[in-house]
């Protein structure tokens, strides 16, 4: 009995030294993720998205009312007629309406013209007449006046022959007003065929610009109705060698915004080409919807190949600042904060982070990639704008460095301290180990590792 008694002694003692060795290697070990401090350029933008326009473009409407009888032909084929991206001159015949109504119009005002005319001829003629009364009626009066009332001529024909002439001469000034105003009739039916004319040409839509056509709105058949504003029937392009980029950029931002900036931007249809630009204007009408208020921006750009079709989708980027040959660190090792029992005994006293890291209770700000908090957040240093720390591994635990933040372009942050060089080890996160196998968060984003269908 005692030998199975010290036996089984032995066993429960190795038993427990074993479990608390296994205990111990089990135990997760912390380990942090460091990146080398880089040195390169650094570009401080701000991105918005806008649409490639041309910097001209009319609107060819119609004047008249009426049914599109035929559009023109195509003047590289005519063959053809005029179509989405027909190359016009100016003048070259884009439709014509049916004119039936509007030719019947200059009919009868070339019509009304011809009698105002013979109205004037008319009148004419009768003065004529009128004229040679009166010289009939002034040499009766002159004889009558030689006269006078006498035996060879009586009081009553005296007053006669006077009131003739009168008469006559009165008549006289009525065929000239006549006159002028058959010759006003004729200016008013001249005007009146001048405008049915001007309405008869107008039934044919002609190009009022050199251009490409980009937008065909009517078929043959249609009819359209010209009433307070004219029908748009065809759009077109002026100049598609010069185009613009109207961009929708936030009030937050547009204070950066100035005339002349440099820009660039990229389209889906044209991936990995980069087009260059620069501001032209800033609107000053801003929109607001659901409460952002957003100011239009007109970006020029040139485009000799005319590889840039009107109404692209540009995602544009604006240079605020740039930095080259510069020291930097991803956003995520200004962001990162450690525990305060991670922070080394002498540096506790002079970090300033060291203190926020008290504060925090240990908790990252941020968390960034490879953090210990979920990713995101702008890049800003925990330390606020203008300073920031950056935390490098001594032994176990970890040491401050404080550094100037500089340009931010929403990955890299530029740094600048009397400690920093290039290929220094700075802490962007850490993780645990047990065993050699990594514990991940599960609120941390996992990596694909493999093929495989399910993993």
């Amino acid at each position: 009995m005692k030998k199975l008694l010290l036996f089984m002694v032995l066993v429960f003692a190795g038993g427990a030294v074993g479990f608390s060795y296994w205990q111990r290697a089990s135990a997760p070990t912390s380990v942090f993720r460091t990146v080398a401090v880089q040195r390169g350029d650094l570009l401080s933008s701000i991105s918005a998205t806008g649409t490639v326009v041309p910097v001209e473009v009319i609107d060819v409407g119609a004047q008249v009312a009426g049914r599109i009888e035929s559009l023109g032909p195509d003047p590289k084929d005519e063959s053809k007629t005029i179509d989405y991206g027909s190359e016009v001159e100016q003048g070259t015949v884009l439709a014509r309406i049916d004119n039936s109504l509007y030719a019947a119009d200059v009919e009868r005002a070339e019509a009304e013209v011809a009698q105002a005319k013979s109205n004037v001829q008319r009148a004419e003629a009768d003065l004529g007449q009128m004229q040679a009364r009166l010289l009939q009626a002034e040499q009766n009066w002159k004889r009558a006046q030689e006269l006078g009332p006498s035996r060879a001529l009586s009081t009553a024909d005296y007053e006669a022959y006077e009131a003739a002439y009168a008469i006559a001469k009165a008549t006289v000034a009525v065929g000239e007003a006549t006159i002028a105003q058959t010759r006003t009739s004729v200016d008013q039916a001249e005007a009146v065929l001048r405008r049915a004319q001007t309405n008869l040409g107008y039934c044919t839509i002609r190009s009022p610009v050199k251009g490409v056509i980009i937008d065909r709105r009517v078929n043959i058949g249609q009819t359209v109705v010209a009433s307070l504003n004219a029908p748009s029937l065809f759009l077109i392009a002026k100049d598609l060698r010069r185009m613009q980029v109207w961009v929708a950029v936030n009030e937050a931002d547009i204070g950066s915004i100035h005339p002349g900036q440099a820009t660039s931007f990229t389209t889906d249809a044209f991936a990995g080409h980069v087009f260059q630009g620069q501001v032209a204007k800033i609107r000053l009408n801003a929109s607001m919807t659901q409460n952002v208020v957003t100011y239009t921006v007109e970006v020029d750009t040139d485009n000799p190949d005319a590889k840039l079709l009107p109404y692209l989708t540009a995602n544009v980027r604006f240079e605020v600042s740039r930095r080259d040959n510069v020291l930097m660190v991803p956003n995520s090792a200004l962001r990162w904060t450690p525990a305060p029992e991670r922070i080394a005994p002498d540096a506790q006293a002079s970090a300033p982070a060291a203190d926020q890291a008290r504060s925090s209770g240990g908790r990252p700000q941020g968390g960034g990639p490879g953090g210990r908090g979920p990713g995101g957040g702008s890049g800003r240093p925990a330390g606020g704008a203008g300073r920031g720390s950056l935390w490098v591994a001594d032994g176990g635990r970890v040491r401050p460095i404080a550094v100037e933040v500089g340009v931010n372009d929403g990955v890299m942050t530029e740094v600048r301290g009397d400690l920093l060089k290039e290929g220094l080890e700075v802490i962007v996160g850490e993780f645990e180990q047990n065993n050699g196998n990594q514990t991940r968060s599960p609120f941390t984003p996992g990596y694909f590792r493999g093929s495989r269908q399910g993993t």
